[in-house]
């Protein structure tokens, strides 16, 4: 396995992160060694957060929450998924999958020898870190996530998977705009949600230079369409680094990935999410049997205006019988970015009731 780090040097200009890096070396499954990175802020004795980000995005999303937590008193613990931030990054789309960053992050938890945690995960943090705590549920007090679920689909009807895998062998070039568009109507009842996300499993793994920070952009801050329209435009042309239209927030964004080839995960996971049946199948059906039994207190909060994840909601209210449901706090699909103050405060309710 080739293993890529990013040199620290390329953190040291993004804004709003003045948190100390702690490293965890891990081992993969061909006997690498792995370095995983998190932050540990707040309180030593306050009650602990686990916090785990999704893609294409790292800890620094979480950035912004920290300290109105740590200011409850909440002690916040916060990882990079690896492929992402300042965790190491497989070159090889073979090096991703599901299972392993599973494997990774179960690994990371107990090297760390972590305990008494209340979790909360969103995007592919939910997808690994709620089979993480159905694997270490010894670990964990409290469970919390929002926008995100754990899908599972053992009867995707055959000719939506024919219609997916034509599309994505299919020659043609998606825009941020095109799939967008598509992307947004995940939620609409008239088609397969699998046959809208389609759109972004292509975008990402066709897409060599992921435009990672316009991609976090244009869902947490608010641009004008010229502005991000110019800015694609430089990084068509291999420019992105010197581009006058790139904001703070996609500086922040961009960090981890010096080039394209440190952005392998951020393009291979999309392929992964079990939004249709695959390899994952077993695994899924015995974590959503695990919080179909669990005693453990369980908060389910939503954005309610994410058209990716909104049709889960249903879904993980009915694999976790005792769910407590919050109410819609809005924000959009990274709502911790969007909306820190109304998710920190549902969050410290929950984690101090």
């Amino acid at each position: 396995m080739i293993i890529l780090r990013t040199p620290d040097k390329y953190f040291k200009n993004i804004k709003g992160y003045p948190f100390k890096p702690i490293y965890t070396d891990i081992s993969a499954q061909d006997g690498s060694s792995i370095r995983i990175h998190h932050i540990d802020e707040g309180p030593t004795d306050g009650p602990i957060l686990l916090a785990m980000h999704g893609q294409p995005v790292w800890s620094y999303l979480y950035s912004k929450m920290i300290p109105i937590l740590n200011s409850y008193g909440i002690r916040v613990i916060a990882p990079d998924l690896v492929g992402y931030g300042k965790s190491d990054k497989p070159s090889r789309r073979e090096d991703y999958s599901y299972q392993l960053q599973v494997d990774w992050m179960n690994k990371w938890l107990i090297k760390n020898n972590l305990k008494n945690l209340t979790f909360f995960g969103q995007d592919w943090g939910g997808l690994i870190g709620l089979r993480m705590v159905a694997d270490n549920p010894e670990k964990f007090i409290k469970i919390s996530m929002g926008n995100t679920g754990l899908p599972y689909s053992p009867e995707t009807p055959t000719d939506v998977l024919d219609k997916i895998k034509e599309f994505r062998d299919s020659k043609l070039k998606l825009t941020p705009m095109t799939m967008a568009k598509e992307v947004s109507k995940m939620d609409s009842k008239k088609t397969h949600p699998a046959l809208k996300f389609m759109y972004w499993q292509k975008f990402c793994w066709d897409t060599k230079d992921l435009p990672v920070g316009l991609v976090s952009s244009t869902m947490m801050e608010k641009l004008s369409n010229t502005k991000l329209s110019m800015h694609y435009f430089m990084h068509s042309l291999g420019l992105s680094k010197i581009s006058p239209f790139m904001s703070d927030l996609m500086k922040a964004f961009e960090a981890p990935f010096p080039s394209p080839k440190y952005k392998m995960g951020c393009r291979a996971m999309p392929s992964h999410v079990p939004i249709i049946k695959d390899q994952s199948l077993e695994a899924v059906a015995k974590a959503r049997n695990f919080f179909k039994n669990t005693d453990k207190p369980f908060l389910s909060v939503f954005a309610g205006n994410d058209p990716v994840t909104n049709a889960m909601e249903k879904d993980v209210l009915k694999m976790v019988p005792n769910a407590i449901k919050a109410p819609h706090i809005g924000g959009g699909h990274f709502f911790q970015w969007t909306k820190p103050k109304e998710l920190s405060k549902v969050l410290s309710k929950f984690i101090k009731s």
